[in-house]
Parts: structure tokens; sequence; C-alpha cells
């Protein structure tokens, strides 16, 4: 772990020599909060380029294809079939259902998230998470008292807004950051998006599958329901089961496959529109829908549900952008998938205005003999890869949840060395396996589904509006008009649609409400109790006071290693400190107190990672260390975290000194740094040798052992506390608590190296 003596020299003389360049950059000062507050100014500058070459682009905006359009591309497969389940009625509702299709993908897919959403990218991030965070920058809506000012010197934290216009002073701002109400009600928000898509995960393997699969049923006749059911199930276990190997090794061939795909149901769509009715072309006049509307009425309204499906999936263009560039998702798809799906949905329409019967099996019926079963090989591998697509998808947001303190601690494994966001929960791999059989086995018959699925993607379609909403007021300052304008276009269609959707509730449609209530109320239950531990812990702090006197307790032996204890507080040091104290009468020569802080961005730099405070008296070699992670970085899975925080507490060391040594200079004073106005300059020798007499130090203790001391807290329910309460502290919380992963294995900590220190809060 220690760095060798040539190396640490080296550190120093960096140091010396780019202390006065460092110096000059005004942005980087000790800020006082308080006496433990002492904020340590490392931070990185990045330099941006111009950007990836057209080429680039190019080569993201293919691969994107296999990533981010597998589930909207298997549409084609279920749509038909789920808006006419009784069967068509006139022949002219083909037209009106595919004028429907047509500006339903043109008005949301293409122009909403393609033109708009696209544009609201946390540091090119997107998501439900994405949005929020965007929020939580521009006003302090977190829930959490822990903000920092040199959080801001983040690289990554700085707002990239779309327009020059200045910041100014907003009305609805002020509302956010002074209503609790307001504050909640966001975080509820997110958490249901959140809770939606991972519905949305667990539907689309189902669907697209069980669709995939049914193409069976048109080879032979003696293949029946239940056995293309079970053969969908065990596609599905296969699955799963290779879920933990990751998608790096096979990511290659899936855009090739979905390329495939797409040019196959483009060119059987063109061949059926020249085939049978070129006269669908019609369909682009809005005449159509209107008229599907007056002769069915009610009908009509109702099979908006399966109309909506054409933009399942779409969802994935703007949480998958962290992956590519917002460039190359709009190539992809205005080039590829818009049009490919255009022509195909045209193409079954005009198979069904000649062939109204076989509505049910719209998809294969549409194709020509000889290419069936090719066409049932690349349906399958496409459905498997939609698959792929939101279980993974599922896999990160459950990550960013847990990074927020949403969700209960479960195991991130990063199944890629190359590509940071692939990543893997075992835990929820194998509910959504068994959640999976479950609807497949149950429900059987893809109209069942699409009922639910419905429900799921509208509800993330609209509550992605009403986010973009708050963004274009309260960050772009967009013109009052054009707000009106995305809100009465765009928001009155999404309601429309919702509507629809939820008229399906009793027939299938709870499914995806019943599931996302089910992960709310656990994520309500862990985000509560971890809030209320978090203010626990910042009402009983020990002060600077109760610190230096328990510090200078001479009946306490110092040991030579380094001690590293663990808190979710930033402020202060955590009151288990004392617990410990009290029951081992012992300290380790250099404490450093860390607590693992995310922050409201994507990722954060590994130079900007480690911000570092001392704790007064410095003989006593005591630090605060706060670890900052953004809610895509995965904590420790591969970053050899000690050698980091030690190289890290040098440099801290190193910039401490210069800097007191500035401040004497320039006649300032400062209790925290031990600098007074009296002090004379040292020399560069001097300087020199009292920097390597503490580095020394902090590699001799680093050199005799590493120990992390864990708060193993004990959470209950206050003396007196209602029958609610201890519901949720005692019961629902203590439950989650003890059947998910500990810290230890959170954080890959060696069982050889750890201490619990046990400790019971009263919430």
């Amino acid at each position: 772990m220690a760095l060798e003596k040539d190396e640490e020299e080296e550190i120093v003389v960096m140091n010396m020599e780019n202390f006065q360049e460092i110096h000059d950059e005004k942005q980087q000062k000790f800020r006082r909060n308080d006496s433990l507050e002492i904020e340590s100014c490392t931070t990185s500058h990045v330099h941006h380029s111009k950007g990836p070459s057209m080429a680039i682009i190019l080569q993201l905006a293919f691969q994107s294809l296999g990533i981010v359009y597998g589930d909207i591309g298997t549409s084609p497969l279920y749509v038909f079939s789920s808006v006419f389940p009784n069967g068509i009625k006139h022949n002219d509702d083909i037209l009106g259902v595919l004028s429907l299709i047509f500006y339903t993908l043109t008005l949301i897919s293409l122009l909403k998230y393609v033109f708009v959403v696209l544009r609201a990218t946390d540091n090119g991030d997107g998501g439900t998470f994405a949005l929020y965070s965007l929020i939580c920058r521009y006003a302090k809506v977190g829930l959490i008292p822990n903000q920092q000012l040199e959080d801001a010197e983040v690289s990554n934290y700085k707002l990239k807004l779309p327009n020059n216009r200045e910041k100014r002073a907003s009305k609805l701002k002020s509302i956010l950051e002074n209503s609790h109400f307001m504050k909640i009600f966001l975080l509820f928000t997110t958490l249901l998006g959140t809770s939606m898509v991972i519905g949305d995960g667990v539907l689309t393997p189902c669907i697209s599958v069980l669709s995939a699969v049914g193409g069976l049923k048109e080879a032979t006749s003696k293949i029946t329901e239940d056995q293309i059911v079970w053969i969908s199930v065990a596609i599905l276990i296969g699955l799963f089961m290779v879920q933990r190997f990751g998608t790096d090794k096979v990511g290659y061939s899936f855009a090739p496959i979905i390329c495939i795909w797409f040019a196959l149901i483009a060119g059987i769509g063109m061949y059926n529109f020249i085939k049978h009715d070129t006269s669908v072309i019609k369909a682009l006049n809005p005449k159509y829908i209107v008229d599907y509307f007056i002769r069915n009425k009610k009908h009509a309204w109702i099979s908006l549900g399966g109309v909506v499906l054409c933009t399942t999936g779409t969802e994935a263009l703007f949480a998958d952008v962290g992956h590519f560039t917002v460039r190359s998702i709009q190539i992809s798809m205005c080039c590829v998938t818009y049009p490919a799906l255009i022509l195909a949905y045209a193409g079954q329409a005009s198979f069904l205005r000649k062939n109204n019967g076989l509505v049910s099996a719209t998809f294969y019926k549409s194709i020509p003999a000889s290419m069936y079963w090719p066409m049932f090989v690349v349906a399958v591998l496409a459905a498997i890869i939609a698959s792929q697509a939101m279980i993974s998808g599922t896999f990160s947001i459950i990550q960013q949840s847990l990074s927020l303190g949403c969700f209960p601690r479960v195991r991130i494994v990063h199944t890629s060395a190359k590509y940071e966001g692939q990543v893997y929960i075992p835990e929820v791999n194998y509910i959504l396996m068994i959640a999976c059989i479950a609807i497949t086995v149950g429900f059987k018959t893809t109209t069942k589904i699409g009922n639910a699925y419905g429900i799921a993607v509208v509800f993330v379609m609209t509550l992605t509006s009403a986010f973009l909403t708050l963004i274009m007021i309260v960050i772009w300052k967009t013109h009052i008009l054009l707000i009106i304008s995305y809100v009465l276009i765009i928001g009155s269609v999404e309601l429309v649609y919702l509507s629809s959707v939820l008229y399906k509730f009793d027939q299938g449609g709870y499914l995806p409400l019943a599931f996302s209530a089910i992960l709310m109320f656990i994520m309500f239950v862990w985000n509560t109790v971890y809030r209320r531990k978090y203010f626990y812990e910042l009402d009983h702090k020990i002060s600077p006071e109760k610190f230096r006197e328990v510090a200078c307790d001479t009946s306490l032996c110092r040991f030579p290693s380094l001690a590293v204890f663990y808190s979710e507080l930033v402020q202060g040091i955590p009151p288990i400190f004392k617990h410990y104290v009290a029951n081992v009468p012992a300290l380790n020569s250099v404490l450093v107190f860390v607590s693992i802080k995310s922050l409201p961005i994507s990722k954060v730099a590994i130079g900007e990672r480690f911000l570092f405070r001392r704790v007064q008296p410095k003989e006593f070699n005591v630090f605060r260390c706060v670890v900052r992670y953004g809610y895509t970085d995965v904590r420790n899975e591969k970053e050899p975290f000690e050698k980091l925080m030690v190289e890290r507490l040098k440099e801290f060391i190193v910039k401490e000194y210069y800097w007191s040594q500035k401040m004497i200079q320039d006649g300032e004073t400062d209790e925290n740094l031990n600098v007074d106005k009296s002090q004379e300059i040292s020399d560069e020798g001097r300087v020199k040798e009292a920097i390597e007499k503490e580095i020394e130090t902090i590699e001799k203790a680093s050199r005799a052992g590493v120990v992390h001391l864990i708060g193993e807290n004990e959470v209950i329910a206050s003396k007196g506390a209602g029958f609610g309460k201890r519901l949720l502290i005692d019961y629902a919380y203590n439950f989650l608590k003890k059947n998910l992963r500990q810290s230890e294995k959170l954080f890959d900590i060696p069982h050889k190296r750890m201490v619990k220190v046990g400790m019971t809060y009263e919430l």
C-alpha cells in the first residue's frame, strides 16, 4: 500500500513546483463552516474537447441500434393484435389506426424524445434520475442536509444549459426550496417513475418473447398455447441465468442482429404495401383519426391502449443516451429506426386491408412463406435483445436508487471493464426472473400482458413530461408560449393515452401499478428511516470541544495503525466514535472518518472524489474524508479504495502546509490551520522536512495495518412511538435490513481487517 520513497519525494517536489499555479486559481480556497469543516482544495480541471468526430458518431449510432431500439423495434409483433382484440369491424378502421400510429410515433418518439427530451441530459446521462438531479442542482430540494460548498466545484456539477440566458430569480424555484411538501412530492414522483420503468423491465421480456415464440403456431397447428408459454418460459430462464456474465461478450452481435431485423421488417413492409394496398398512404391525413373515433366512439378510445404500444421502449432513447451521444441517438432514430417502423406498420395495414380476419396474428401472417423461418429466428433473437436491454436498464436504475438511499442495500457487480454502465444485481435478477415467469404463465396471451404494459409505458412518459416542464420553467427559462404549446400538444396527447390504459385496469392493467406500489413501499420505508438515521447522527454528533476532551484523555493508548470509521455524516464526528472509545480504551495513531456521499450528478472523477479536512489538534492525526460518488458510479468494485485514500491524504497534507505558509505570508489568520500572524515563514527545507515527517507518520500507520470500523447500528422506534412508526422502523425496515446485504459486502471490506461497532439508535 505504501508509496516508495522516491515516489513520495516526487509528490512533494511536484506540489512545491506547482503550488504557485494552484494558488492563482481563486476557486481553490479553504472555506470555514465550523472548526471541523476545513475543506480541501482538491479539484481537477477538465478540458473539454470539441467532441467526437463524425466517424465516431456514426459508429456509436450503429452500436446504439442493438442497445437502445430492441424494445421499440419489436413492437410490430403485437401492436395491431392489441388494438383489435375482437377483430376489425370496418375496413377504414385500419387507416384510422395506422394514422394514429404514425402521428404517435412522430409526436412522442421523434419530436418529444429525440428533439426535446434529449436536450435535458445530465452531463450526457439520461433517465428520471438525470432530470431529478438537474432540479436538485438548480434548487435546494434535497431532503438530506449534506450539501457542501465544494460540491459545486466538481467539474460535472455545473449545469450545461442549452441557451445563454442568465439565471434569474424564479418564483417556482422559491416554492420548491421553501416547501417541504414539494421536496417530498418531487422525490415521490422520481421513485414512482423509477418503479414504473422497473415494471417495464419485467413486462418487456414477457410480451416480446411470447410474441416472437407465438409464431410457431403459424408453422404447425399441432403446437398448443400452453406449449408456446412453456417454450417462452424456458427462453426467459436461460436469459436471466446468463445475466451474471454481462452483455460485454455478446454486445457486438446486438447491433448487426437488430440492423438485420429493421431491414427485414422494412423490406417486408414495403413488399406488403406494394402487393396488397398502396392506398394506405392516405393515413397521412389525420381526418381518418377523426372518422375512426366518430365511427367507434368509446371503443376507439379504449383501443388507444393498444396503439400506444408502438412507443414501447422510447424511454430507452433517453435512459441509455449516456452510453452513446445525443447526436448518435438522433441519427440512428431518424435514419434507421423511425423509417423502418413506419414501413413495417404501413405494410401490416396494407395486408390487413385485404385480410381482416388475420389480425390476431398480423405479423407472421403478413410474412411471405419463403421468409417465414428466417424472420422467426431473427424475431426471437430481437425479442431476447429487447429483453436484455430492459433488464440491464433495470439494474442501472436500482443502482441509482441505491446511491440516493432510496433502495435497500444490494450487491452491485460490474460485469464489464470496458463499459462502466454494465452492472448486475444478483438478488434483483432472480426476483425479475420469478416475476416474468409468473406473468407469462398467468396471463398466457400478449393481449392481456399488453394491457399491463401500456400503463407502465404511458406513466413513465407522462412523468418525464412533468419533469421536463419543470426544467423548462426553472432552468432553461423557455419562452412561456413554447411551454404552453408543449403542455397542450404533448401533454394532452399523453393524458388521453393515460386515461385509455387506465380503463383496462381490471384486465391486467393493475399489474404494473401493484408492482410499483410494492417497490414504492420498499423505497419509502428505506428512505424514510435512512433520513431519520442521518438526522439522529446530525443531532448527536460530537462537538469539537468534546472530541478534544476524548482525544486528550491520558488513559487512552495510541498504537501504530490507520483506522477508517465509516459514517453517513458529512458534518462533524459521528456519535459512534464516543461509543467506541468508551468500550475500547485505545486509539489508532491515524484516524480517518469516512463519509460516503452521493452527489446529484452522474459521475465524479477519481481526482475529485476525495475531500479531506483536518480535525484539530493537529498532532492527533485525525482527518475527515468525504468520498463523493455520482448516481451512476459503482462504489469500490474495481478501485483500490485504501490506496487511493492514503495517496489523496498525502496530497492534502502537502497542499495544507503550503497554504498555511501562504496565509502567513499574506498576513491572514486561521485557527483551524494553526496559522497566526506572529508565526514566521519557514524556509523551503523546513517545510519539506515537516511534510516528510507527517507523511512518514501516515506511511508508518498504513504499513502497520488499516482497520475498517463499521457502525452496526440497531434502529428501533423511540419509547412512546405510535403504532405506525413502530411498524415502519421495528418491523418493515429491520426486516429489509436483516434479509439484504450488509455494509462490508457493499464496499468489499476485508473481513480480517473489519471491526463492527454496535450502537442502538432510538428514532
